[in-house]
């Protein structure tokens, strides 16, 4: 029995084995074209704004504008993340430290947040609170830097630790002189 089943595995084997890959087919249809000087992997730009008061809504607004080269590379199922900049300072000087948008900050008057929403072609950060924002202090509202990172949704589901943005330029490839600065 035991020969019977090695046989039959190796005629198996070498039939299997043997032979051409046969005829080449057809070509198949074309993919679709690319854009020149983009990649699809991912994109950041940073820009610097002065927020608008909305009276009626108790709120900031400002847009910042993606660039057209980016917004027609990147589909809609790609995430937009916006990090807003904090310069720090100690002893040896400044330094620049960024935080993932939401962001709270519990100041005496009360609760304020930076969030965002986004399009493909724009991105709204908003500061909204929980008491009347009208007199907020200016050292949140002008003169705010926020780095905006497209990325693509296979990255963004790959368990990436989002909230810190030097990983995600890593994952992405991206270095500091790649940053667009639309100021």
């Amino acid at each position: 029995m035991k020969k019977i089943i090695t046989l039959l595995f190796i005629s198996v084997f070498a039939l299997t084995s043997c032979g051409d890959d046969g005829a080449i087919g057809p070509q198949g249809p074309p993919g679709v074209n690319g854009l020149d000087g983009l990649d699809g992997l991912g994109y950041t730009f940073e820009e610097t704004v002065t927020f608008d008061y909305f009276s009626n809504e108790n709120l900031y607004s400002a847009i910042i504008q993606i660039s057209d080269d980016i917004a027609t590379a990147h589909p809609e199922a790609d995430a937009v993340l916006v990090y807003r900049l904090e310069v720090l300072t100690d002893d040896g000087g400044e330094f620049d430290t960024w935080s993932l948008i939401p962001q709270n900050f519990f100041i005496e008057e009360g609760t304020i947040q930076y969030v965002y929403n986004h399009t493909a072609s724009d991105v709204e950060v908003i500061i909204d609170g929980n008491f009347d924002l009208s007199n907020l202090d200016a050292g949140f509202t002008e003169n705010q830097t926020f780095r905006v990172i497209v990325i693509p949704s296979l990255i963004f589901s790959s368990g990436l630790n989002l909230a810190d943005m030097e990983a995600v330029m890593h994952a992405l490839d991206i270095q500091e002189v790649d940053v667009r600065n639309k100021q």
